[in-house]
């Protein structure tokens, strides 16, 4: 039976890779014309109305008509969809609310449509297609497989249904997977995360695993429950066929020199690029990790320079125009009702032909207090060379500036927490500094210019981040915690936990 299962897995990742391959050089036209499309599509909204979309002949002329927004600027159509409303940005209601983390409103409510759905799971199914046709691997298929993920339990509100991303996609795993994937419904449905995932080593431990996902800190957590109920050296010996693992939403470098001393040996790994707003991109070669632009799945890209963006001066670029290496917030326009929406992502292309990009991080989540503008990129790089450099593992970070020490100049504070024990801190410091000022021209200016002093690191305890995600009701689900910020909130409440 499996070996007609792995014919028509590796004939139809063939069929389906070629096709998009193909369509490659076309991927500027595509574009053009899903915005024409979706444009067409919701003449006749409120939204539509409001920004004259039966004028809008040109790229240009939607530039002129819609401009970039933010949640807090939508959120005036949101609400009215959230009180029953039909027809406010995209035809009839959407059939989903997917909530997310706020920033000045509190909790977001993104629209998923019956148009925008298939993107979240055909750019899933689609990347895994990209591995088998590119590594012939299909032995993953053959066992069960795991996603630690939100909650499926929806809330109704006004016809509509409300609930997380990674839950709201649980009510889609296609049919022919069902009986493969875990946890189950009732699991899954368990609100308590530490006990969630204690049902799921429950429910895994003895099972033939052979593809697990979600996001590195949450994994990470769950492997090592595993090893304390199996009492195995390492995941391998307890999954021996495991031999993929899936993730998104966080820099998985970091975090893979601890993956791999818990899993025994380093396996294959698919990063995706999902979000409430859509399934931007995905992993689609083993050979290198930057990730394919989902370019005609009913979203249309536009991308403005990261040195542009706080001036509102500044020019917005489709597809057809964009460079490789320049650093850009992602903005979008969906079948789910957004109109030039800011996800507040960053993004950089490495390739036009197909359109690649790596993730550089959240255009919010930067320090720029002496105007050093150090990215995600640039730390998760830094802390990622270290644990190799100097065979140690990082369980978990944030940075923060201080800007008014008690004596001295100011500096960033790298709170770490460490899994291994007695380090020489100010070496680590030392070589941290060291990389940061090869990274970024500005900060090394600063450093040398005497404006700053050199990192501090602050240890935070053992299981210390878990402990101040929970008292901060943020453990678990798609939480995570900041790499960076531009204050020192988050940093704050977590002095606590410092050793």
């Amino acid at each position: 039976m499996f070996l007609l299962k792995n014919l028509f897995a590796k004939i139809f990742a063939f069929f389906v890779v070629s096709k998009i391959k193909k369509s490659y050089s076309k991927a500027a036209e595509i574009q053009i014309n899903t915005l024409k499309s979706l444009i067409k599509k919701a003449k006749k909204t409120n939204f539509g109305i409001d920004h004259d979309f039966y004028k809008i002949k040109s790229y240009l002329d939607y530039t002129n008509s819609v401009p970039v927004r933010d949640y807090e600027d939508m959120k005036g159509y949101i609400d009215k969809i959230q009180e029953g409303s039909k027809n406010v940005l995209w035809p009839g209601k959407p059939k989903y609310l997917a909530k997310t983390s706020g920033t000045t409103s509190g909790v977001k409510y993104i629209p998923i449509t019956n148009e925008s759905m298939p993107n979240h799971i055909l750019s899933s199914r689609n990347a895994l297609l990209f591995y088998i046709n590119e590594t012939g691997d299909t032995s993953f298929l053959k066992g069960k497989t795991i996603f630690i993920q939100g909650s499926p339990v929806l809330q109704e509100m006004n016809g509509i249904f409300l609930g997380r991303l990674s839950g709201i996609v649980a009510h889609h795993v296609p049919s022919y997977l069902k009986k493969n994937n875990l946890p189950s419904a009732k699991t899954n449905s368990i609100e308590d995360w530490e006990e969630k995932v204690n049902e799921i080593c429950n429910e895994t431990i003895n099972e033939n695993m052979t593809t697990i996902g979600g996001i590195p800190s949450w994994v990470q957590m769950y492997f090592e429950k595993l090893l304390k109920k199996s009492s195995k050296k390492n995941i391998m010996d307890l999954f021996k066929n495991l031999s993929l693992y899936i993730y998104g939403g966080v820099n998985f470098s970091p975090y893979e020199k601890t993956f791999i001393k818990l899993l025994g040996k380093k396996i294959n790994t698919i990063e995706y690029y999902p979000a409430s707003e859509g399934f931007f991109a995905y992993q689609n070669s083993q050979i290198e990790r930057s990730l394919l632009l989902q370019y005609n799945s009913g979203i249309f890209y536009e991308f403005i320079k990261t040195d542009e963006f706080d001036s509102h001066n500044y020019t917005r670029y489709s597809l057809a125009n964009v460079d490789i290496g320049t650093n850009y917030v992602l903005v979008v326009t969906s079948n789910a009702g957004l109109w030039a929406y800011n996800t507040g992502d960053t993004v950089r292309f490495t390739s036009l032909i197909p359109p690649k990009i790596i993730v550089t991080g959240r255009y919010k989540h930067f320090i720029s207090a002496f105007g050093e503008h150090v990215i995600s990129e640039e730390v998760e790089q830094s802390i990622s060379e270290l644990c190799v450099e100097k065979n140690i593992e990082i369980i978990e970070f944030t940075v923060s500036p201080m800007v008014n020490p008690q004596k001295g100049l100011p500096y960033h504070e790298w709170w770490i927490e460490f899994e291994n024990s007695n380090l020489d801190l100010e070496d680590i410091s030392n070589s941290l500094d060291s990389k940061i000022q090869k990274k970024n021209i500005y900060y090394k200016d600063l450093i040398e210019g005497r404006v700053l002093k050199k990192l501090k690191i602050v240890e935070v305890k053992k299981g210390g981040f878990n402990l101040y995600m929970k008292s901060i009701g943020k453990f678990g689900g798609q939480n995570k915690v900041p790499k960076l910020s531009n204050d020192r909130v988050f940093v704050g409440g977590l002095k606590k936990f410092s050793k």
